[in-house]
């Protein structure tokens, strides 16, 4: 089947009505404060979130990467790259999208896995606009079949490594919105064959890295929020083979390419990864939940974010010496704190929303 990349943007609609499926399956109740917490979210001033999908397999999991475009225009397409608001790719049972979405991907993303969101403020409209400009223009080109285009070099379509989420993306950026220092990279073909080496690859976290330096020398301010997977969907995809419930999935921060590919589910040990994981918990501002008990979101709260070059700074110096430890096969506790580490606990406590000022 083939895949669609997802180009998320922001809506306030409700996600879809209840019925008498289970929770947690397509078709079934969403939370019922779905629009109370987007409120709750939207007192910040953020102007995008760049979602960030963890991956679901035990072994090599890059994840899913979208974008999340406050104040555009929210509409639907059957396209290359898709509209979908916000709430209903991480919170819907049901989809605009028709019946061929798939659940846990183009939405309900949180039945299927964690979503780490990055927020960036303080971006210009007119920069906002020329990335939905982009998008738009990369659809014109998925439909016309274009080839060998100013961002890819065979016909406008995707492919998991050569014109993925994280190209697309990258590349709205780098081209739309005038990042001309962003890398992005190419992934040509190589001798003549559809063999494309995997190092050239554009992957979700490298990618995500990339971008927060960018925003940071642009002046934006950032933030996360962890949206947590709910733990309990009893739904097995019926286009996968192994037909694993939901609940039952690896929930996998998204690696970059290196030998944490080969590990099993906790055992990151390269520093790339380390460094993503510790950057993006200091950075972390809010967790939101399902309640087992209630089926409510929750939103937990109590940790400021660091500002982004002490963030970086922290997170370089524990991935070294953790990266270090783990090399020497060495009985230690870890100098960073990881965001994958803190999913399945309570991260932030359970204070009062909006008391601390958002980034500047």
């Amino acid at each position: 089947m083939k895949r669609a990349l997802a180009f998320v943007v922001l809506g306030l609609l409700a996600v879809g009505a209840a019925s008498a499926a289970d929770f947690g399956t397509p078709g079934g109740p969403p939370p019922a404060n779905v629009e109370e917490i987007a409120r709750v979210l939207r007192q910040d001033p953020y102007d995008l979130e760049l979602l960030i999908s963890y991956g679901t397999s035990k072994g090599g999991s890059a994840g899913h990467l979208a974008l999340a475009i406050r104040d555009q225009a929210t509409f639907y397409t059957g396209d290359l790259m898709l509209r979908i608001p916000k709430s209903e790719y991480l919170f819907g049972t049901t989809s605009s999208l028709g019946p061929k979405a798939a659940f846990g991907l183009d939405f309900g993303e949180i039945y299927k896995r964690s979503v780490i969101g990055v927020r960036v403020y303080g971006v210009p409209p007119a920069e906002k606009a020329a990335l939905a400009a982009f998008f738009g223009r990369i659809n014109d080109d998925y439909h016309g079949r274009a080839r060998k285009t100013d961002y890819h070099d065979e016909e406008i379509k995707y492919d998991y490594l050569r014109l993925n989420c994280a190209k697309t993306i990258g590349t709205a950026f780098k081209l739309g919105a005038g990042y001309k220092d962003l890398e992005v990279a190419a992934a040509r073909i190589l001798a003549g064959r559809r063999v494309v080496a995997a190092a050239n690859a554009n992957i979700p976290t490298e990618l995500a890295m990339k971008l927060l330096k960018a925003w940071d020398a642009r002046g934006y301010g950032l933030d996360v929020v962890l949206y947590k997977k709910y733990g309990g969907s009893p739904y097995a995809d019926p286009r996968e083979g192994d037909q694993v419930a939901f609940k039952d999935l690896p929930n996998r921060f998204p690696s970059v390419l290196s030998r944490d590919f080969r590990r099993e589910q906790g055992q990151y040990e390269d520093y790339d990864n380390l460094f993503a994981m510790y950057v993006l918990y200091n950075l972390a501002t809010y967790s939101v939940r399902v309640n087992d008990g209630t089926l409510r979101l929750e939103i937990d709260r109590s940790k400021r974010p660091m500002a982004y070059p002490v963030a970086t700074e922290l997170a370089a110096r524990s991935a070294r010496s953790d990266t270090e430890s783990f090399r020497r096969r060495l009985s230690f506790r870890t100098k960073g704190t990881s965001i994958e580490a803190e999913d399945n606990r309570q991260l932030y406590g359970n204070t009062d929303v909006g008391t601390q000022p958002p980034p500047r």
